[in-house]
């Protein structure tokens, strides 16, 4: 692992630091320290533009305002509010998780990082996510901007693995400035150390969605809310191309629909 001097480490926090204090970027998420309302959105936000998620978090929030609600929504109205984004799993994780919440924390998530990790659908990005900007916590994010800044200027190797890079990250988070920190070096990598002016690549890019499965999932879950049922001709019908027995057993699997005989319906 590269050793961080502490000069380094000052000159990281004040460059950063003073530039995120004259031109930070406003949006919601920045607006508020209520860990629902962060979770929903880092949720939203994964592998999909933050321009796309704004009218779905807004809508979202409008209807289901907290843990309470998400717990007790019916799956169809769930799955309307996340169609369109894609992933729709991820809504039912959600749900799983707010059930959780709800039930053993009265609902109000853990402010300990390993019990938020513990729930379900929460990796360490989410946890690290809610800890940091909904509480102020010294725990570490690393999205693809953070992780590009810090290899830029550090000078590290590009195929650092994710592991040593938060070792790293954490002995950067100045204390009581966590979510300023992590602000500030996610507008720094999108505004000035972008991807085309460092040449860093991503770790991951999102597949394509015209001819994807999730084309499919997304058709068929748009289907479902607009007509409750659907019979599985019609899909192999639009998709005669893909594997729609298949990509049906996935969505039974991930609990998104149900089948009877030869049609489909969002299960409850």
């Amino acid at each position: 692992m590269k050793k961080i001097t502490i000069k380094e480490i000052q000159e990281l926090q004040e460059k950063i630091l003073s530039r995120y204090g004259q031109e930070g970027r406003r949006f919601p998420r920045r607006e508020t320290q209520d860990p629902y309302a962060i979770h929903i959105c880092e949720v939203m936000s994964q592998q999909t533009q933050l321009s796309r998620v704004l009218p779905y978090r807004e809508k979202w929030m409008q209807d289901i305002p907290n843990y309470e609600a998400l717990a007790s929504i019916s799956k169809a109205k769930l799955l309307a509010h996340r169609s369109g984004l894609g992933f729709n799993s991820r809504a039912l994780r959600l749900q799983e998780c707010a059930k959780v919440i709800v039930k053993d924390y009265q609902g109000n998530p853990p402010k300990d990082y390993k019990k938020l990790l513990a729930l379900p659908g929460i990796w360490p990005y989410t946890a690290g996510a809610i800890c940091a900007f909904a509480r102020n916590q010294e725990e570490v994010v690393v999205d693809t901007n953070i992780r590009r800044v810090l290899i830029f200027l550090l000078k590290l190797e590009e195929n650092i693995s994710i592991k040593e890079l938060e070792n790293i990250a954490k002995k950067l988070i100045p204390q009581g400035k966590s979510r300023d920190r992590h602000n500030a070096l996610m507008d720094y990598g999108a505004m000035h150390l972008t991807a085309k002016k460092t040449k860093i690549k991503s770790v991951s890019k999102q597949s394509k969605f015209e001819g994807s499965d999730r084309q499919v999932r997304g058709w068929l879950v748009k289907q479902l809310i607009k007509k409750g049922s659907i019979q599985i001709s019609e899909a192999k019908e639009e998709f005669p191309k893909k594997e729609i027995e298949k990509i049906i057993e996935g969505m039974i699997k991930d609990k998104i629909v149900k089948k009877s005989w030869n049609a489909i319906m969002i299960s409850k």
